[in-house]
């Protein structure tokens, strides 16, 4: 299989604005530029992260990437959701490993779904993570998730990249690829700075060229991305802290409200004060 053909495997499709801008949602837009969710086109090109609550289509836009159109679940009208998933429903994996950090039977588990090319999930790693990773994750109490749901082609392919690397280096070329986002997202993908992002974590680009035809590990992406889906997720960032879905970015208060009653052996008070998913 070429590099080619292994990347539009991982449901590439063409980018319609500045994928930089619309990387976190947008749902297609109707006649007339409207997408189906009601959010302007103007929201889509300032960022706007978190799409239809209705229709759950956040990630199904003409500015990024729709791997699972022919897994959808038409009869209903739509594609299957668990709207209640229990622990062992977002517990469950693929064939790829989880890619964490914190200790493996930390009391709370966190998992944030992630897109590399949405500046939602850039201004969370920049702003909020140190503090989480300082207080929650270092001091054992979280164990701390990053599930790849990559939103563009452009971002399909870094993801593609990002999970090539070894897993102790997972985190430093994640966070490389959310601070320079400026130096390599575009509507074209481009893969000289994609590779030249992923070089800095001493990837070579003999590995970098059989990462991107790598196709057992891209049908595991898609079934993250799959599973994501079924879980709810509609655009990134998305969270689950246990199994309360979050649909929204979260900040430092946030977290405390939702992580420190669980900690505390409460987890309907954690829910009471969790912001609305």
């Amino acid at each position: 299989m070429t590099r080619r053909a292994a990347i539009a495997g991982f449901g590439l499709a063409a980018l319609a604005v500045p994928a930089m801008l619309a990387a976190c949602a947008g749902d297609p837009p109707s006649l007339g530029g409207v997408p189906r969710s009601g959010v302007s086109t103007e929201a889509i090109a300032k960022g706007a992260a978190y799409g239809d609550p209705t229709t759950g289509s956040a990630e199904d836009s003409t500015t990024g990437f729709n791997p699972f159109d022919t897994n959808k679940d038409t009869s209903g009208g739509g594609r299957e959701v668990i709207e209640n998933p229990t622990l062992e429903d977002v517990a469950l994996t693929g064939t790829l490993p989880e890619m964490s950090l914190g200790r493996a039977d930390a009391p709370v588990t966190m998992i944030k779904y992630a897109s590399l090319t949405c500046p939602h999930c850039r201004e969370f790693h920049k702003t909020v993570f140190p503090e989480l990773k300082r207080t929650y994750i270092d001091t054992g109490k979280v164990r701390f998730i990053i599930r790849e749901f990559p939103i563009g082609r452009t971002s399909g392919t870094a993801t593609i990249a990002l999970r090539c690397t070894t897993p102790e280096k997972y985190f430093a070329l994640y966070g490389k690829y959310l601070d320079q986002q400026s130096n390599w997202v575009s509507q074209d993908v481009r893969l000289d700075p994609i590779f030249a992002v992923a070089s800095q974590v001493g990837m070579k680009r003999a590995e970098f060229d059989a990462c991107l035809a790598n196709q057992s590990m891209i049908d595991g992406l898609k079934w993250v991305k799959e599973r994501g889906r079924k879980l709810g997720v509609i655009g990134t960032p998305n969270f689950f802290i246990g199994n309360r879905r979050i649909k929204s970015t979260l900040d430092m208060a946030g977290i405390r409200a939702i992580v420190d009653p669980m900690l505390a052996g409460a987890p309907a008070a954690a829910a009471a004060q969790s912001p609305p998913g």
